[in-house]
């Protein structure tokens, strides 16, 4: 792997001489100036030393990337595809393009290089790292996810980095279509279930693509409504005019001063949020999620790690168990919050693709399982599943006549101004219910009564002694007061 500025000229790399590459650093770090063309010329003649053309344009780039930059891996880092950069050693460093893990031919120096390029980018991250502290998690100015962790605790004498990289443009449902991580029906699904405000959780195992496809279906929500998204590190940039950004912040070196992402949650509620959005739930802030979910916050969404997506009940559990919550609570919350699950995972060839869509049913025992609505195969072809049904309800409240994946009609969901019946309450079918064949009357017959097909239906023609249903009846006569009572 070449750097980009050889990568760009289409002409050898220049070989540079470390020494000549420190000196100018030094004399750069006691001016305190940026590391400019000029200023790395004027260096070079304060050391008796002139350059040509493309080797001081070398240097430039190299200290760009040693003093501000990743170093060696910013041309990994300046690729339009890479999502992930790994180090494991001086002469281990892996990339990852959305193909799977490839070895590249960057190489440092000595494990004493790789140390330093992390220390000096979790100072920029304004964090610390060191023998007392040998682990960090932070995010670099430009967006960049940055997690180290120092020898001894990481094993075989070296420092292992790993580097996520950010999409400082989101890819939206047609993007995805266009990658290979949906399909034409699996988009329209989407689509419908984003207007129906339908609450969902994203699950998957790490690199999967959730917080892709997370984005991608936010910036799929109507323009007028307001996004408040909640991060512990800032990922989320969905294509979308209205959202506010919480970020987590941890505590200091004293120890004061974090902001944890239950926190977030709990402001969130309070800036007026059409659609809550909780990047990533790792802890206890799943039952403020949930909380606000069963409160009319319509719409919300996140991301948990999880194997399947009928591994998320248990998932869940875990987590509120950190809050207090114990297991009957959580998944009654559950069962009211939450109406789908949207399951990532890695297809062939390592693409991240929507493997699985499934609902959320409560058992009598009061336990919440998932049940599988719309499976899709690696060629992104649509099966239906047990829950495609109540599937189908929930995408009906925006869209009554519509299937989601407008392959079958689906049943319109019931009146919930006048049907008392939990199923209409949550707009799941009833198995076996025949659809109506006329639309029930407003106010219905008795039971056991037939209307007449003669009945009149002018207050003229009315039998005396009758009066029709809905009339105003007629006035009271006032009959006179009896003489005892009229002297009181």
């Amino acid at each position: 792997m070449t750097t980009a500025f050889a990568e760009r000229l289409h002409e050898p790399e220049p070989t540079l001489d470390r020494r000549l590459v420190a000196a100018v650093r030094h004399r750069l770090a006691e001016s305190g100036h940026p590391p400019t063309a000029a200023r790395v010329a004027e260096a070079l003649r304060a050391d008796g030393r002139v350059l040509g053309g493309s080797a001081l344009l070398a240097v430039v780039t190299t200290l760009r990337s040693e003093l501000a930059g990743c170093g060696p891996l910013e041309p990994l880092l300046a690729l339009p595809d890479t999502t992930d950069v790994l180090v494991n050693a001086p002469d281990e460093v892996w990339l990852d393009r959305g193909r799977g893990l490839e070895r590249t031919d960057v190489r440092f120096e000595n494990p004493a290089e790789v140390r330093r390029l992390a220390q000096r980018l979790a100072a920029a991250a304004g964090r610390r790292l060191d023998d007392a502290h040998p682990w960090v998690d932070a995010r670099l100015p430009d967006g960049t996810r940055l997690h180290a962790v120092l020898p001894p605790v990481a094993a075989g004498g070296s420092t292992c980095l790993s580097l996520r990289a950010v999409r400082h443009r989101a890819l939206t449902l047609d993007g995805l279509v266009t990658a290979g991580s949906l399909s034409d029906d699996g988009a329209a699904l989407l689509r419908r279930v984003v207007r129906a405000k339908a609450s969902f959780l994203v699950t998957g195992g790490t690199g999967s693509g959730k917080t892709t496809l997370l984005a991608a279906l936010l910036g799929a929500t109507p323009p007028h409504e307001r996004i408040v998204l909640a991060e512990d590190s800032a990922e989320l940039a969905p294509d979308h005019p209205h959202v506010v950004r919480l970020e987590a912040r941890p505590a200091n070196q004293e120890g004061a001063g974090a902001v944890t992402l239950r926190d977030l949650v709990r402001q969130a509620l309070r800036m007026r949020p059409d659609r809550l959005v909780v990047g990533e739930v790792r802890g206890a802030e799943v039952t403020d999620l949930l909380a606000a979910l069963n409160t009319g916050h319509e719409g919300g969404c996140g991301t948990v790690h999880a194997n399947a997506a009928d591994d998320l009940p248990a998932r869940l559990e875990a987590l509120a168990s950190s809050a207090g919550l114990d297991r009957l609570a959580l998944h009654s919350q559950l069962s009211a919050a939450v109406d789908l699950v949207l399951h990532v995972a890695r297809g062939p060839g390592a693409v991240r693709r929507l493997a699985a869509v499934h609902v959320l049913r409560q058992g009598p025992d009061g336990l919440v399982r998932t049940i599988p609505a719309a499976l899709f195969d690696p060629a992104g072809t649509l099966l239906k599943g047990p829950g495609w049904s109540q599937l189908a309800a929930l995408c009906a409240r925006a869209e009554p006549a519509t299937d989601p994946a407008g392959a079958v009609p689906a049943q319109p969901p019931p009146d919930r101004a006048r049907s008392g019946s939990a199923a209409a309450d949550t707009g799941s079918p009833r198995a076996g219910t025949p659809a109506p064949a006329a639309p029930a009357a407003r106010y219905p017959e008795p039971a056991g009564e037939a209307a007449p097909a003669d009945r009149p239906t002018s207050p003229a023609a009315a039998p005396p002694g009758t009066r029709r249903r809905g009339a105003v009846p007629p006035p009271h006569t006032t009959r006179p007061m009896h003489p005892a009572r009229a002297g009181r």
